[in-house]
């Protein structure tokens, strides 16, 4: 299935990067990263909103696997995929299934329990919620995607996450995409054809060093930075990824 999908990116040459942001966001939260590629990527480099995400279309049932089929066609021989979050287990998907000479992980919640997904499974299942006002459908959206407090309001990412219709105000994210579930970490790392390292903020809720180790995976912790470390210190992640595309 063909997936309408915004890409944004730039650079030129080998290898092709892949940015793959996560539940809520949209490819704009790489805008930073842009100057910092310019000076230390080789390569070109690729940012697609994920499908139900900012300006991309809607999928008909919203599944890890899906996902990478949709982002599939964006992926060449000896591409590097960074995934934050939810884009982590596309990335992993992507590997089992894509010709990808790396992959890193950043920020994967891999332990869930019970509580965690009936919450969203009940999130999945609600209907688009509308509000009277762009301000109060950016202030959901900033807390939906983790980046409250990490972007301002009027942030070009954030005015992607919400869209007018006839005067009222919306998430541009489709709902029914927290429905994913909790992701087969030990397998999908186990089917992955290229080398998978796996990264977290120090500071980062979703996680702990000990559960990223026991996939038996190169973890790398990054100091003082949380959830969304690929946009509190785009250099700081932009270095790990040439580290580990070095390796490959």
């Amino acid at each position: 299935m063909v997936v309408d999908l915004r890409v944004r990116g730039g650079g030129d040459g080998e290898p092709l990067l892949l940015l793959l942001h996560g539940l809520g966001a949209s490819g704009g939260v790489w805008a930073e990263w842009g100057p910092v590629l310019a000076q230390r990527w080789s390569g070109r480099w690729l940012a697609p909103d994920l499908p139900g995400h900012g300006g991309s279309a809607a999928l008909p049932e919203y599944t890890f696997e899906a996902l990478a089929a949709a982002v599939r066609p964006l992926v060449e021989p000896g591409t590097v995929v960074l995934g934050h979050s939810l884009g982590g287990v596309v990335a992993l998907e992507l590997a089992a299934r894509a010709p990808v000479a790396a992959v890193v992980g950043l920020g994967i919640k891999v332990a869930w329990s019970d509580e965690e997904l009936s919450r969203a499974r009940a999130l999945a299942a609600r209907s688009v919620g509308w509000f009277g006002s762009r301000d109060e459908a950016v202030a959901r959206h900033l807390r939906v995607s983790g980046l409250a407090g990490l972007l301002a309001e009027d942030d070009a990412a954030v005015q992607e996450g919400v869209r007018e219709q006839d005067g009222r105000w919306r998430l541009a994210l489709d709902p029914r995409a927290f429905g994913v579930g909790a992701p087969d970490m030990a397998g999908l790392v186990a089917r992955s054809a290229a080398p998978v390292s796996l990264a977290r903020g120090e500071h980062d809720p979703m996680n702990t060093d000990e559960q990223l180790a026991r996939l038996g995976v190169p973890v790398v912790t990054l100091a003082g930075l949380g959830h969304n470390a690929h946009v509190e210190s785009p250099a700081e992640c932009v270095a790990l990824v040439r580290s580990r595309a070095a390796r490959r």
